[in-house]
């Protein structure tokens, strides 16, 4: 990690300032055909993940469910009423992301949106490429649709996850059930063509994240990158429930996520657009000023649908 070029601006909090300081630099992705240094990448993120969100102490229950083929994490925090769920997919760049770091992960969101949530387990590459992923979304999805009506059923995802999340709303429509009460896509990784103009303009801005076309190609495997499955952007959104949308303005993501909203305000969706001042991706560390409000929006949100 290397200080990173450009400096953080006077208009955020001390806190997001100190994570603005530094970059995280280029990945060195191992060759495509190098399964062994592909796993070796995604368990050192895994673990670096899990070491960094402890769970033991937190005031949350976590055990581990099955749906069918699919695996989860069910985190109830303390108190909290069971009769939604909120079906989560977890980030990292359809790669990493899985096993103990999703525990983390999902415990952390429930803490955040004070719910019942299903963290998904989603199989990823190199040894399950798309559409094992999907298949586990819509399985963990058939399984609360079984349990619950659909609006009690909320989904959602962060970077690949919002990828999981809305091709999964896309797959479920296609199906013909019920789409769920309210989606939530958090910088959402949903056009693996990388086709949007932040890509270019807020390349090296963003101090977190890269472009992630080798990651992209893994996960797809020759499938067509534009294949609204592997790129929701490029699907049919009409239907879709109430959505939150949240980005930054040196995100990555950011034309992914105003692209998704405009075009399920098209569509008339209900969407709403969250973008905060110099956020990166995946926002400020969790803890700052900005990442609460950001927190407090989105269960405002779930709240209110």
């Amino acid at each position: 990690m290397s200080e990173h070029p450009f400096p953080a601006p006077s208009t955020v909090s001390e806190q997001a300032r100190a994570w603005l300081a530094f970059d995280v630099g280029e990945l060195a992705y191992p060759a495509a055909d190098d399964t062994g240094g592909w796993l070796a990448m995604a368990a050192q993120a895994n673990q670096s993940t899990a070491r960094r969100f402890p769970i033991a102490d937190l005031p949350v229950t976590v055990e581990e469910f099955e749906a069918d083929a699919a695996v989860g994490y069910a985190a109830k925090p303390h108190g909290a009423d069971d009769g939604a769920v909120f079906l989560w997919m977890h980030p990292g760049g359809l790669l990493v992301g899985g096993g103990e770091a999703c525990r983390a992960t999902t415990a952390r969101t429930a803490l955040s949106t004070g719910m019942l949530v299903w963290g998904v387990d989603y199989r990823l590459p190199p040894l399950h490429p798309y559409p094992a992923a999907l298949d586990d979304a819509m399985s963990v999805y058939r399984r609360a649709l079984r349990e619950r009506d659909p609006s009690q059923v909320y989904v959602g995802g962060d970077s690949a996850g919002g990828n999981i999340a809305a091709a999964l709303l896309l797959r479920a429509k296609d199906a013909g059930l019920p789409m769920p009460a309210a989606l939530v896509l958090n910088t959402p990784q949903i056009d693996l063509t990388e086709s949007g103009d932040t890509f270019q303009t807020l390349n090296g801005v963003d101090n977190v994240l890269r472009s992630l076309a080798p990651t992209n190609a893994l996960y797809a495997a020759g499938a067509d990158l534009q294949d609204p499955y592997l790129s929701p952007i490029f699907g049919d959104v009409s239907g879709f429930p109430p959505t939150f949308l949240k980005s930054g303005t040196r995100d990555l993501f950011l034309s992914n996520t105003v692209r998704m909203h405009r075009k399920l305000r098209a569509a008339g969706v209900a969407a709403e657009l969250h973008v905060f001042e110099a956020m990166p991706h995946g926002g400020f560390g969790g803890d700052t000023p900005e990442d609460l409000d950001a927190a407090a929006e989105q269960r405002r949100f779930l709240a209110q649908h």
